[in-house]
């Protein structure tokens, strides 16, 4: 490369890197104990039980009576969601005051599908739920989650901008090489090239993973008012079904597993909310396979009839933003998995924050010194 080239890939790795920094700091700080979310929650909640029984999204009670129990434990609400478990009879219903409700309006409440018991509002972790919400989007909502998915996507450009600049040095210095004779700048540049080439393809995964996660909103919206919208087109204009006509939930779901068979239910949307249209359910069955689980297929039933309309694969972009959003906190493959998504994590961190002690105290003339040593790098490994 010409000192011009490399000057180029210097500041856009010094920009990329800087302006993301106190968020990607923040995310990696927040990152780690949602890392642990399903332990800690296991560990902290007063009388956690183990329940014995199929899966709920395999078989037990008639899902219309467990839904009848949940209005009437909150009278005047409307059901919103109904999500399965594919490992224990867990089963739990969201409620709300309108079919739109907002987030903070919602309760969520868990039965045991084996016996019917009601097992009361899902249990509340304030500390992990003020971490996931500052994770998630800062407390400022869309705008606030769109910050951070630009912050993301500069986050994947440092990375790539960092392996072009290290390339000459990985020619030059065999791998893993942190020259201890030298000067306290030069050894911290080399943990961070280091520490940033070991855990690059992680990076990579995570950098994406998350944009496409803060992404979340826009992309449903487009799902919702395009696709969803051509797959129930003959209901355009109608008025939302009213509450008090909904059908038969067990109806539904037979219906679309005729459509969609063999596959598991991961939840249903209600009609009026984000995942669904005024006048259906939209049952979300998963793939059969651990790769697949995360790939969802709405089945779109008539709320009124119980009669299905459609049932088609997401695209792609959704489909993507589904399988991110556990591979972004480690969730495919159990405790060893996260433990590994921890340690890497911790390496992030140091590489971050090695990454700003070399900018904080540089001297003058510091990008030219840098970009000649990348350049005479270059030219030391180049063929006769």
């Amino acid at each position: 490369m010409t000192r011009r080239a490399i000057r180029i890939w210097f500041l856009i790795h010094k920009w990329s890197s800087l302006i993301p920094m106190a968020f990607l700091l923040m995310l990696c700080v927040t990152g780690l104990p949602l890392i642990f979310h399903d332990e800690i929650d296991a560990a902290t909640e007063s009388g956690a039980q183990a329940f014995a029984g199929p899966p709920s999204a395999q078989s037990g009670l008639p899902l219309d009576g467990l839904l009848a129990r949940a209005l009437a434990e909150r009278p005047g609400e409307v059901p919103l969601f109904m999500a399965f478990s594919q490992d224990d009879p867990i089963l739990t219903i969201t409620t709300g005051p309108a079919p739109d409700a907002a987030a903070k309006d919602m309760t969520l409440l868990l039965f045991d599908r084996s016996t019917g018991e009601s097992l009361g509002p899902v249990p509340v972790s304030p500390v992990m739920d003020f971490l996931l919400e500052l994770h998630t989007d800062m407390f400022l909502g869309l705008a606030g989650m769109l910050v951070l998915g630009v912050m993301g996507l500069g986050f994947v450009l440092a990375l790539i901008s960092g392996v072009v600049l290290y390339t000459p040095f990985m020619r030059r210095l065999r791998f893993g090489t942190v020259r201890q004779g030298r000067s306290e700048r030069v050894r911290r540049l080399d943990q961070h090239n280091l520490f940033g080439i070991v855990a690059l393809a992680w990076m990579l995964v995570i950098g994406v993973t998350g944009a496409i996660n803060a992404f979340a909103d826009p992309l449903t919206d487009s799902w919702r008012d395009g696709e969803l919208a051509q797959m129930t087109a003959a209901y355009a204009g109608q008025p939302p079904l009213d509450p008090a006509r909904y059908g038969s939930i067990d109806a539904a779901m037979a219906s679309a597993q005729t459509a969609l068979p063999g596959r598991s239910p991961q939840f249903i949307g209600f009609p009026g909310g984000d995942w669904s249209t005024g006048h259906h359910y939209a049952i979300f069955f998963q793939g059969d396979t651990p790769l697949t689980q995360n790939l969802l297929t709405p089945a779109l039933v008539d709320a009124a009839t119980g009669r299905l309309t459609d049932a088609a694969t997401m695209p792609a972009l959704n489909q993507a933003l589904m399988m991110s959003k556990p591979l972004h906190f480690g969730d495919y493959g159990g405790l060893p998995l996260k433990i590994v998504w921890a340690v890497l994590t911790l390496a992030t961190i140091w590489v971050l924050w090695t990454g700003l002690l070399l900018w904080w105290k540089r001297r003058r003339g510091y990008v030219d010194r840098r970009v000649e040593e990348i350049y005479r790098s270059g030219l030391e490994t180049a063929p006769a």
